[in-house]
């Protein structure tokens, strides 16, 4: 058996089978962690930056960084994300929780388990449906959702919890993880407490960031510490396979810019659909196996990045005045690779239920601000962070009155100057 508990510090050998031939992907330089803002008082402190760059495995093909900051240093207490204040994620995990119900044959009061459960976003659906919710949340975001009645325990996912939920509330019937399973360095803690926790003909069902869509559509942004891992299926089945379990059903979902949603159980205990060799020849067909992929994306990022620092430069140059919308965890990869600070991007406006409002951002120190400063200022051009929402943030925007050209960054920068198309 592999060891897939890591360690914080440099790591050499591949995560999933253990290899040491790696190769370079991407390499964004010295980063603090996305989400790790600063208050007012902590900007004339020290800021600590750690590598980060992407490796792929030429034996198993997971993506990974090649340095792993302490989980506990990522999902400190005050963590300041949350699912359920973003329309079109509250709206996408209700609709997750309606199709898992019948894909999976729940009954009535089947104890559904959601791991990195946050705001209870996604377990209010299934609680609303008439199953047993309970979630997992290292986070204070946790005391949301018990505020709204999804009874939520604060703590990390790990073995040792996962066999005290088992006495305390029987196996679970599914278990979900949605842009948490990439997220976790002890990988083997989690897979052990999946497989001591879920019943025997149970199902856990994950989402992450696909690594196909991000090299596609030129997602560097979704390199940040959080994502320890970015996977593909072929990485993913291999996974599964050390622990008696098999990928029995994939989808390519829309969140994020592009997920893989990932059906799981234990062997032999469903069939597998043809939904999974159908991707991994799409992968295969794809090159996401090959070198010479991962060259194209390099020069697709550079080509990127140089186009929005001219903007952003030839706006300031002709006295126009930028600024920011949204502020998502991969906005800091984007503006720290870019070196955009400030001085080009005064500040970045959020939504009034933003936890992140009055802090800055990691590394670049741009503060964030309310919707209103935005309306106020009218400036001549909005960069939207959250791009991979861009069309309904863009609406949003002309419906508030702003006549400002809007930008989306990626995958490549594109202006609008005018109604939002589509």
């Amino acid at each position: 058996m592999i060891d897939h508990d890591v360690p914080p510090g440099h790591l050499t050998h591949c995560q999933i089978c253990g290899s040491h031939d790696l190769e370079l992907v991407m390499d964004c330089g010295l980063q603090p962690p996305c989400d790790s803002l600063l208050r007012p008082e902590d900007l004339n402190r020290p800021e600590t930056h750690y590598p980060l760059r992407l490796f792929r495995c030429l034996i198993c093909a997971n993506a990974q960084l090649d340095y792993i900051v302490d989980g506990s240093e990522i999902y400190y207490p005050e963590y300041p994300y949350r699912s359920g204040i973003t329309r079109e994620v509250n709206v996408y995990q209700q609709a997750m929780a309606s199709d898992l119900i019948p894909k999976i044959g729940l009954q009535p009061k089947s104890l559904v388990i959601d791991i990195g459960s946050n705001d209870g976003t996604l377990l209010s659906g299934f609680k609303v449906l008439g199953m047993k919710a309970l979630g997992i949340e290292p986070t204070n975001i946790g005391q949301i959702a018990r505020d709204a009645g999804i009874e939520t325990l604060q703590s990390f996912f790990t073995e040792a919890v996962a066999h005290n939920l088992r006495r305390d509330y029987g196996p679970a019937k599914l278990m979900t993880a949605t842009n948490v399973f990439a997220h976790m360095a002890t990988l083997g803690e989690v897979m052990r407490g999946i497989v001591a926790l879920l019943d025997n003909d149970g199902v856990f069902v994950f989402e992450n960031h696909y690594l196909l869509d991000a090299i596609e559509t030129n997602q560097y942004d979704t390199i940040y510490h959080e994502h320890v891992r970015t996977y593909c299926l072929k990485a993913v089945v291999r996974l599964f396979s050390y622990y008696d379990m098999e990928v029995y059903r994939v989808e390519r979902v829309s969140r994020y810019g592009g997920n893989i949603r990932v059906f799981t159980s234990r062997k032999g205990r469903r069939p597998v659909e043809a939904s999974v060799s159908e991707l991994l020849k799409t992968e295969q067909d794809y090159g996401l196996y090959d070198g010479a992929v991962y060259s194209r994306f390099r020069s697709q990022v550079e080509r990127s990045r140089d186009d929005l620092v001219n903007l952003v430069f030839k706006a300031k140059q002709n006295g126009l005045s930028l600024v920011g919308k949204a502020c998502p965890g991969r906005c800091s990869t984007l503006l720290n690779y870019c070196d955009i600070g400030p001085y080009f991007m005064p500040y970045i406006s959020e939504q009034h239920t933003s936890l992140k409002l009055g802090m800055y951002l990691p590394g670049k120190h741009i503060p964030v601000v309310k919707d209103e400063i935005l309306i106020k200022d009218q400036p001549d051009y909005i960069v939207i962070l959250a791009w991979h929402y861009g069309v309904p943030i863009g609406r949003i925007l002309r419906e508030m009155g702003l006549r400002s050209k809007l930008v989306l960054p990626l995958p490549q920068v594109t202006v609008w100057d005018g109604a939002v198309p589509g």
